[in-house]
């Protein structure tokens, strides 16, 4: 992987508009003539927006597209197609994998004004266009008795679009299952610009581009299931002397029966980060701190299992503290959600890995990524979804000052660790290009082969999004 993909650069290749009003390309120009000025950005002061998600900087776009409909989606892509140009779909470019930086001079599709959303309570759906923000959704809803289970921590920003491209998950995925498990239909329009409408049946088409990154086509609408929410919840917080003891007590309460609606946890220099940011009260000098929800609609049964999960975690070594009202529950769970900008504190840069390991594992893996990062230059900072194995640790560095090569050594090995126990490279953020270095390491040369089948047979061209998820030297004729 090139360097200068992890280091805070600007595009030194950016070409400079004639002026103001006038773009410097034919495809901005035709798409100016097509959709008008409103919908399209072509100065170089606006696209240089463009060129990013939330960790790192890619090359400035030729243009960048703002449809308002499935309509403009097609203009948009046809007109790209008659220029030979790539199509990198954005949505609020949270992504933690590099999957929307464009690697060439592209057109970016953003799906920012794309925010219809309807709800259907008889049917307990909802219909929602690529650029509605993941809370949303549930507010929408809520009136109506029912929730949207899915909610990554970045949910007051993410959209549903980007939510669909990485089949996202969140504090609840582990009792309630991730983004695609709440897909009924979708739309999306192909690299040569025609429309697609599917439904999760005979050949689930649908559940192929879910997960894809934009690499097989732009998803316009999705039709997503609601549920009613559980009446019942209840919370805890336990802190342990050292971090293999709080993956010691998911996996026992686990075997035993547990399910909990959340199980997350925090390693301490999460716990400090956040409490440094939002003086929370939590336990500074915790090795891990483990966050618990259970729920149900019988509140026997919540209150049971809530304390199944303490007797897990009290004989692992951990102290449990439940949480007394809802506030207080809200408070500890704040805690969680801000663990991203809280990490800003420590570094300005940091490189988010999203290994997924069996349950079984999740003792050894944790304490081999601590004894990593213990040996490296780098803060390795641990935290995630660990009730369904998803852990995100995190190597914090300073591109100015700190080797971009040796952030990328230490991910590989972090890969490796998860590999090595059976696990995979990403639950929920993606390949991009941050690890698709890695899938040599992770997938056989055969599947590999077959990825890039299914690649080709949707972009022949290999017009959208390139340079994502597959290994370029496995594009090979077969």
């Amino acid at each position: 992987m090139a360097l200068e993909k992890l280091a805070l650069t600007t595009n030194s290749r950016a070409r400079k508009p004639r002026s103001e009003g006038v773009p410097d390309n034919a495809l901005a120009a035709q798409l100016l003539a097509q959709l008008g000025p409103k919908k399209v950005l072509h100065q170089l002061s606006e696209r240089l927006n463009y060129r990013y998600d939330a960790i790192q900087f890619g090359v400035t776009p030729l243009a960048v597209v703002l449809p308002e409909s499935t309509a403009d989606v097609v203009a948009a892509v046809k007109a790209a197609k008659a220029a030979g140009v790539p199509i990198i779909g954005r949505g609020a470019a949270s992504g933690l994998s590099g999957g929307v930086t464009p690697l060439q001079e592209s057109l970016v599709v953003s799906f920012t004004r794309m925010t219809g959303l309807h709800i259907f309570p008889e049917r307990r759906e909802a219909v929602a266009q690529p650029g509605v923000v993941t809370l949303k959704v549930t507010e929408a809803a809520k009136p109506h008795g029912l929730i949207y289970p899915p909610d990554p921590a970045s949910f007051r920003t993410s959209t549903i679009g980007g939510n669909l491209g990485e089949n996202a998950g969140g504090p609840m995925c582990f009792k309630y299952g991730v983004t695609g498990d709440y897909v009924k239909a979708l739309e999306f329009v192909d690299t040569d610009g025609e429309i697609h409408r599917l439904t999760r049946d005979c050949y689930d088409l649908a559940g192929l581009l879910i997960g894809s990154e934009g690499t097989l086509g732009l998803m316009t609408e999705a039709t997503l299931r609601l549920i009613p929410p559980p009446k019942f919840t209840r919370t805890l917080m336990c802190h342990f002397a050292e971090v293999g003891q709080a993956a010691e007590a998911v996996s026992s309460a686990i075997a035993a029966g547990a399910v909990p609606s959340k199980l997350e946890f925090m390693d301490t220099a999460c716990t400090n980060a956040v409490e440094d940011y939002l003086h929370l009260g939590l336990p500074r000098d915790a090795g891990a701190v483990l966050l618990v929800d259970t729920d149900g609609d019988d509140a026997a049964i919540v209150d049971a299992e809530l304390e199944l999960v303490a007797l897990a975690c009290e004989q692992a070594g951990g102290t449990v503290r439940r949480a007394a009202t809802p506030a207080e529950a809200d408070a500890l769970w704040q805690a969680r959600r801000s663990i991203s900008p809280s990490l800003g504190r420590i570094r300005p840069q940091r490189m988010n890995e999203d290994i997924v390991v069996p349950r079984s594992a999740l003792p050894d893996v944790v304490r081999e990524i601590r004894a990593l990062g213990d040996a490296s230059p780098f803060h390795v900072v641990q935290f995630g979804h660990i009730g369904d194995g998803n852990l995100h640790p995190n190597i914090m560095f300073d591109p100015r000052t700190e080797s971009a090569e040796a952030v990328h050594e230490l991910a590989h090995k972090i890969a490796l660790v998860a590999i090595r126990h059976g696990g995979v490279l990403s639950g929920e953020h993606g390949i991009g290009t941050m690890k698709r270095d890695f899938m040599t390491d992770a997938v056989d040369p055969v599947t590999l082969g077959v990825l890039w089948d299914v690649k080709r047979a949707l972009d022949p061209a290999g017009r959208l999004n390139p340079g994502k998820i597959l290994p370029e030297m496995l594009m090979v004729d077969r």
